[in-house]
């Protein structure tokens, strides 16, 4: 391991790494912001201080070797030390300031994180936020975030935090075509449809509409919760939208009770090497009391005057 050790640094172990995880130089020059040419080369010196080829060169990409899986394991094991050694650091040293960043998706973001934000660094005026919104997963463990708020009924284990609410769904359409009743529950799968992409397979929703509804009815398909309560404020279709979402847009209106066997968990998150982080553990807070305030509307018990029109 010496020899190895006054051979590599992280600066090489992270170029390995970058093209792993791309499988191609092009891509993990463009993911690490230096010249194409200067990859190559590094990697060309990397690989006869090593005297063994770290990756197959195919038409269709670079694929490790066995010798460079064992650089990218090895890569990935120094990566998430360094970060867990930053943030531990960062986070003793700077308490209530600094930066906090934050990943969720565009529906929670815009229905609940916001104003939350806001009133948090009221509050705490030293920290600056940086929200991430995406509906994939980011690593926690390597730094791409340091808290999570995510609706999921599987939590990554490597994560501590905690559940906050359950959160419930129902079918929505537009209030103007839904006046003083609405059909059954059968007839209202014979309508048309704005249902989920395979991008947020994992939602129930995903399921429910494809169970229920044929393909030729579902008329529109999205990775966005956001998108879908779009196109049933534009006619396009009816759809199954979370009620935390949905109650709050005076154009929809629930055609159904909340549907039972469609639902998520709302949990906050973190990586084990920041939560006892001053400001982590202050956002989380603030975020729990106030999520926990609102309770009956997440779960569907409460819907802001939007409620079902069958009722």
């Amino acid at each position: 391991m010496s020899d190895l050790l006054q051979k590599l640094s992280w600066d090489d172990l992270r170029i390995v790494g970058a093209i792993g995880e791309n499988g191609s130089l092009v891509a993990a020059a463009q993911a690490l912001g230096v010249n194409h040419s200067t990859l190559t080369r590094r990697l060309g010196i990397v690989e006869k201080a090593l005297g063994t080829p770290l990756f197959d060169r195919h038409r269709s990409g670079y694929v490790p070797t066995v010798a460079g899986t064992d650089i990218l394991a090895l890569a990935s094991r120094v990566e998430l030390d360094i970060s867990g050694v930053t943030r531990r650091v960062s986070g003793r040293s700077q308490g209530l300031k600094g930066d906090l960043r934050i990943t969720t998706s565009d529906a929670l973001l815009l229905d609940f994180l916001t104003p939350i934000i806001g009133d948090f660094q009221r509050q705490h005026p030293g920290i600056r936020v940086e929200v991430i919104v995406s509906n994939k997963p980011l690593n926690l463990a390597r730094g791409e975030s340091d808290i999570a708020l995510r609706a999921t009924i599987a939590p990554p284990e490597n994560l501590v935090g905690r559940k906050l609410a359950t959160v419930a769904w129902a079918i929505y359409g537009r209030r103007i075509d839904f006046v003083g009743s609405t059909p059954a529950r059968d007839a209202l799968f014979r309508m048309r449809w704005a249902g989920y992409g395979k991008g947020v397979s994992r939602l129930m929703a995903y399921a429910f509409v494809n169970e229920h509804v044929c393909a030729e009815r579902i008329a529109y398909r999205s990775d966005s919760v956001t998108a879908v309560a779009s196109a049933v404020a534009a006619g396009i279709g009816i759809g199954i939208l979370p009620c935390m979402h949905a109650d709050l847009l005076p154009s929809l209106v629930r055609v159904s009770p909340v549907v039972t066997e469609v639902y998520d968990e709302l949990w906050i998150l973190t990586h084990p090497d920041i939560r006892k982080s001053e400001r982590v553990t202050a956002f989380m807070t603030h975020c729990s009391r106030v999520i926990g305030e609102q309770i009956d509307f997440l779960e569907g018990r409460a819907s802001n005057g939007q409620g079902y029109v069958g009722e």
